[in-house]
């Protein structure tokens, strides 16, 4: 995968806005800068119908400083790009809930705040911010401008029900949701006992770690990191790939890899069905269908008309 990097100078930004704009006029309505006095345009209505009234979740695109990460260059999401990002979280993962714990499960455990931005935030070490679950209440999610090319298939793997937009996106939110259920109900102590001593916190994505993980009892190689991860990896990377993709990959982490990676998923599988009495097998049947209907052109990803 090509790293890019992109320094976005957020001051220069904001300068151009600002002096473009008198105080006493209202931004155009679809400026995807936050100011007090923005007009709430068709998509602000169509949040405010299918995030805001039915699970009091906030999604906000127009950039705000104070929401986003201030120790890497951030730019705003694309107004059009944030749409369509807008769709596929409903579709794909608030629905997908509703569809399998339902309703009341969404609203009750959902986080209540969605920020997304424009650019994926990048480490010195070539790795990148996907995104981030916050005190169980927000997800912060990175890289939307990209959403154009990830559709086109730019960024596209074979194993991927929906190309890159599952590994860039989906796959993040439900890993993000992990950590904000986890954050509620704690994950069981025994499944950090099945590979104890393997975590290697921030060396994941370096040598020799990066390589070999499936054999070591890792679902990946972000997994390494600690327990939590590893949880989070488990679980969202199990819902949003298929079962021949699943085997494929206990096939290569061989006999002991699959059985270690075997143990974890089981205590994952339990600590769903115990605490929040979802079937992950039936919860990963209805994201990949779900998935299937996207990239199948069945979903309106850019419509606002409020039904």
């Amino acid at each position: 995968m090509k790293k890019y990097i992109v320094l976005a100078l957020v001051s220069v930004l904001f300068g151009a806005v600002l002096s473009s704009c008198r105080k006493d006029e209202p931004l155009d309505e679809n400026s995807i800068i936050m100011m007090d006095n923005y007009v709430q345009n068709d998509f602000d209505k169509w949040l405010e119908a299918n995030y805001v009234n039915p699970y009091n979740i906030n999604f906000k695109y127009r950039y705000q400083i104070d929401e986003s990460n201030r120790s890497y260059y951030t730019i705003p999401a694309d107004f059009d790009c944030a749409v369509i990002m807008a769709h596929i979280i409903k579709y794909l993962c608030i629905d997908s809930y509703d569809e399998v714990a339902g309703v009341n499960f969404t609203r009750q455990y959902f986080p209540k705040m969605f920020f997304v931005i424009g650019e994926w935030e990048y480490n010195n070490n070539g790795t990148m911010i996907l995104g981030t679950a916050e005190g169980g209440k927000k997800i912060y999610l990175t890289g939307v401008n990209w959403i154009p090319q990830v559709l086109a298939g730019t960024y596209s793997s074979s194993y991927d029900a929906i190309g890159g937009l599952n590994h860039y996106y989906i796959k993040t939110i439900h890993h993000e949701f992990t950590h904000i259920l986890n954050q509620t109900k704690d994950f069981p102590v025994e499944f950090s006992q099945i590979t104890p001593n393997d975590y290697v916190a921030s060396d994941w994505s370096s040598s020799p770690y990066d390589t070999g993980y499936l054999q070591r009892g890792f679902i990946s190689s972000y997994a390494q990191h600690s327990d939590r991860e590893d949880f989070a990896e488990m679980m969202s990377i199990y819902v949003t790939n298929t079962q021949e993709r699943w085997d494929s990959l206990m096939e290569t982490a061989g006999a002991e890899g699959a059985t270690l990676i075997k143990a974890k998923l089981d205590l994952v599988k339990s600590y769903m069905k115990g605490t929040f009495e979802i079937d992950m097998d039936q919860l990963r049947a209805t994201v990949l269908r779900r998935q299937d209907e996207v990239k199948a052109g069945q979903v309106d990803l850019t419509s606002l008309t409020i039904n």
